[in-house]
């Protein structure tokens, strides 16, 4: 880089949260995962692999997956919910299920399904993924808003524990489906608590205004549980909360349980039933840049068996059984993207220059910055840098102004076409709402261990991308 451009990168301002570094080429270890490291030459290594040598081998952009990462965070969630609720304790024991809506492929769910956690699904693709897995059906939920008949068909054939029903039209479409099966469907009730989770607002989904659940305010949730208590064909095992996602208080969480087993005594109360499980959802936010303060797992645990212990008491009721959804928890920490930098450009601002560095992906690979507003971190990632550090805004290659996959952070000065970047926590929904916006394959995903080097998912090649387009059967030459 030319040295009168790289002498000015400093002069946009950095946001209030990010600290100057003390040494730019230096990770943040809370912000990668435990295998992550960089070498004394500043390359960025994953269970003893240079990055380096992973770009040369695999290609950019990459997602990476530090596979003892994410089987320990799976397995802490476990040991530490089953034990906070644990029947020497007084309560009736936990279950932990992945959300595999933040990512899912057959190698996920039998790490997840290995560890001892269950698996939530919320498609008919979703369910398949878990049964090519292997995953038992009894270690399965079907969520969603509007699930299909061939959804509801295809949940009941593989046995699935839980349905969480989302509307009253639901309670009668699987109804009917159970009774020409001949069978009895397990049901959850997602209800709406009516609390206002604190993230943004296309991901909080407690409050009463958005499309999922049956609301206690407005008696919608009381309607369903009655349908299901009297159909002969539908078994009401508990209930169901999701407050939102991204959470970093832990009161929404408190409230929520409170008002979700609340109204579990009055449907045991009013219809003679014991409803074994709740569902308290999942939503616990995660780390993705020095700003992030998300709340510890064992203090999250111990915090809502005091609530549920507290709450039971008073209502006089018998203890459920508590079950938690963490997707982006366990996965997102446990993955991070390199890329190539294929351009470096200055532009004035009224706040100064802004430097722009572009890569050879962008928000067809993580379009959560531009979706949510969300804020990530990143790296130089191939070497040392020798120059000051300096404010720069990680962009993609796409025809959009806000393809954008960081918005600021401090890297060194010098960098420059060719260097690698690597963005960490992009495990959770980033490949799942990966896109082919201006006909770009989408990314694979590379685990990583020790021993071992491998695709869990294969990167997209343009012959599979065009594969639903007839006239593109020449491979992209004129027929």
């Amino acid at each position: 880089m030319p040295a009168h451009i790289a002498g000015t990168l400093h002069a946009t301002p950095a946001p209030v949260w990010l600290p100057y570094p003390d040494d730019v080429n230096a990770l943040l270890p809370s912000l990668w995962s435990d295998n992550v490291t960089k070498n004394s030459d500043g390359v960025l290594t994953i269970a003893g692999h240079p990055v380096t040598e992973l770009a040369e081998q695999y290609g950019t952009p990459t997602l990476v997956m530090d596979v003892d990462d994410f089987r320990s965070r799976a397995e802490t969630y476990l040991s530490t919910f089953s034990n906070a609720f644990s029947v020497e304790k007084g309560l009736a024991g936990a279950d932990v299920f992945y959300a595999g809506k933040a990512f899912l492929c057959t190698a996920v769910a039998r790490w997840v399904h290995d560890a001892g956690l269950g698996l939530d699904t919320c498609s008919l693709g979703e369910m398949m993924i878990a049964r090519a897995a292997g995953v038992p059906g009894d270690r399965v939920g079907l969520h969603g808003n509007n699930k299909s008949a061939a959804e509801l068909e295809y949940a009941l054939d593989y046995g699935v524990s839980r349905i969480f029903v989302d509307s009253l039209d639901e309670v009668a479409r699987l109804e009917s489906i159970a009774a020409a099966r001949g069978t009895v469907a397990p049901v959850m009730l997602r209800v709406t608590v009516g609390v206002e989770a604190h993230t943004h607002d296309f991901i909080a989904t407690a409050h009463e205004d958005q499309k999922f659940g049956l609301s206690l305010a407005d008696g919608t949730a009381a309607a369903a549980a009655r349908l299901v208590a009297e159909s002969e064909h539908l078994r009401l095992d508990g209930l169901h909360s999701h407050i939102g996602s991204q959470i970093f208080d832990i009161s929404g969480f408190q409230v929520a349980a409170a008002r979700v087993l609340a109204f579990r005594a009055e449907i045991m109360g009013e219809h003679g039933i014991d409803l074994p499980d709740v569902d308290l959802g999942g939503g616990f936010g995660i780390r993705y840049t020095s700003q992030d303060t998300p709340i510890p797992v064992a203090e999250m645990a111990e915090e809502l068996a005091s609530v549920v212990a507290k709450e039971c008491r008073g209502l006089g009721t018998s203890v459920p059984r508590i079950s938690i959804e963490p997707g982006r928890a366990i996965v997102s920490p446990a993955v991070f993207t390199f890329y190539e930098v294929g351009t470096v450009k200055q532009v004035s601002t009224d706040s100064g220059p802004r430097t722009y560095v572009a890569v050879d992906g962008g928000m067809s690979d993580n379009i959560r910055t531009a979706l949510y507003d969300a804020d990530y971190s990143c790296t130089l990632a191939n070497r040392n840098s020798s120059a000051e550090p300096a404010i720069v805004r990680v962009v993609g290659k796409h025809c959009e102004s806000g393809d954008i996959i960081v918005r600021d952070e401090y890297m060194g000065a010098d960098v420059t076409v060719g260097d690698l970047v690597a963005v960490p926590t992009t495990g959770a929904y980033c490949r799942s709402l990966s896109n082919n916006y201006n006909h770009l394959p989408r990314p694979g995903v590379l685990a990583v261990e020790a021993d071992r080097v491998e695709w869990i998912v294969t990167p997209e090649d343009h012959t599979q991308m065009f594969a639903t387009d007839p006239g593109m059967a020449g491979g992209g030459e004129p027929n």
